[in-house]
């Protein structure tokens, strides 16, 4: 009957139109009610204590750091760098956005953002070299994926702070799970379009290789300078978010000089208004969080899922395809804050790795924001691309297969994940 409370409040919540922050209260105020602890008080100390948390610090200045590396001109370099490396060769332009999105990962931790850029920069190109309009827009808005992945991650925060889960390990251990999702995008990429008559552009020379590499140095040194630190143990990750928003900042200004004084107060507004909107959700998660486990509400999935116990990799099947169905219709964040607690219990009775699961939770809902109907990438790039939501649907289809064929892998083969990040955190 609990379960039912639950499920029932919160779809009907978002079914009447809610907006998900103010379902998560209202599914909390409902299980209160219906254990007769209903009291206000209870209510709106969860509520702030679900925002009061030194990690979340992180999320503010990560967000800070996307909006002054896209308006800053160190997204540009980083595909010019892009375009001078792979750019010639056939299909070159996907290429360069699947490059260009890894290492524009490493810089802002938002799909949202990297998803902005990338569309705004390289689809006029490629729409203009000859690539399919749909096909460039699917790549654009998959390749966008790896951002909640490589580090550093906005996602792997909230995640790390919903789950009590070292965040530190989050973040290395996502490094080379989010290459493995590029690779699985080149390989699509390299199959759509070898039959593809396009021109590409001439081979840069070495010097403009060079000189490419050299104006993208500071841009590429930020992620250097994270995943060192982390790795080194030189700040936590809440730090790092301020020390990659501190050198954006003075790159884009000192440096390159392409951010003026004028524009801050708009990048500032911006990051203000996307960090409020999740800290909300986390706020209103932690009422829902806490009566999932006043009314014990693992307890009783583990007890329905007793039989997947003994076998991890039939429940990571099972879990990872609950993730898919819930993915289609929620947003990356609510997601996460709303099974995570539910969730966890279970990997742990499993004896799962907690980190390993993160990992593969966050890419399962970072597919999430190309599935349709709600695909949040796909709304951006639609936006920026001026195209319909049905053709970039259209085109992104082949590359999210991909990307979940590849997760599949993940579970299949835990070492694929597990290996690389003890190799890289010792």
């Amino acid at each position: 009957m609990t379960i039912t409370i639950f499920l029932g409040s919160l779809l009907g919540a978002m079914a009447l139109g809610v907006p998900i922050a103010f379902a998560l209260l209202a599914c909390g105020a409902a299980l209160m009610w219906h254990m007769n602890m209903f009291d206000a008080q209870i209510l709106a100390q969860n509520t702030l204590e679900g925002a009061n948390s030194f990690p979340l610090l992180a999320v503010p200045f990560f967000m800070l750091a996307g909006e002054i590396m896209n308006t800053g001109g160190l997204s540009r370099r980083i595909v010019h760098l892009a375009m001078t490396l792979v750019g010639h060769v056939r299909g070159g332009l996907g290429y360069v956005a699947i490059i260009a999105a890894a290492l524009m990962s490493a810089l802002s931790g938002s799909a949202v953002a990297d998803a902005a850029a990338l569309a705004a920069l390289l689809l006029p190109m490629m729409n203009k070299a000859g690539y399919d309009k749909a096909r460039s827009a699917g790549l654009l808005a998959s390749a966008a994926v790896m951002g909640p992945i490589i580090p550093p991650s906005i996602g792997f925060v909230v995640f790390g702070v919903a789950a009590n889960v070292s965040i530190s390990k989050l973040f290395i251990a996502g490094i080379f799970p989010g290459i493995l999702l590029g690779a699985s995008l080149w390989v699509t990429w390299w199959f759509l379009v070898r039959k593809e008559r396009t021109e590409p552009p001439p081979r840069a020379t070495r010097g403009d290789v060079i000189a490419a590499f050299k104006d993208a140095t500071f841009a590429l040194g930020l992620p250097l300078i994270v995943i060192v630190g982390l790795k080194f143990g030189v700040f936590t990750p809440t730090e790092a978010a301020v020390v990659a928003a501190v050198y954006a900042l003075f790159v884009s200004m000192v440096i390159y000089r392409e951010l003026k004084l004028s524009q801050l107060y708009g990048l500032f507004l911006a990051a203000a208004q996307t960090t409020a909107v999740i800290m909300f959700l986390v706020a209103a998660a932690m009422v829902s969080a806490w009566m999932i486990t006043v009314a014990n509400l693992p307890a009783e999935v583990v007890k329905l899922l007793q039989p997947l116990l003994d076998q991890p990799k039939l429940l990571m099947f099972a879990i990872m395809l609950l993730t898919m169905v819930v993915g289609t219709a929620m947003d990356m964040t609510p997601t996460i804050l709303i099974l995570t607690p539910v969730l966890m219990p279970l990997v742990k009775a499993a004896g799962i790795d907690p980190v390993y699961f993160g990992v593969l939770f966050m890419i399962n809902n970072s597919i999430g924001l190309i599935t349709p109907p709600v695909g949040t990438i796909l709304s951006t790039v639609a936006g920026v691309g001026k195209m319909s939501m049905d053709e970039v649907t259209k085109g992104v289809w082949p590359f999210m297969l991909a990307q979940f064929t590849m997760m599949f892998l993940m579970v299949l083969f835990p070492s694929l994940v597990t290996v690389p990040a003890r190799w890289l955190y010792g």
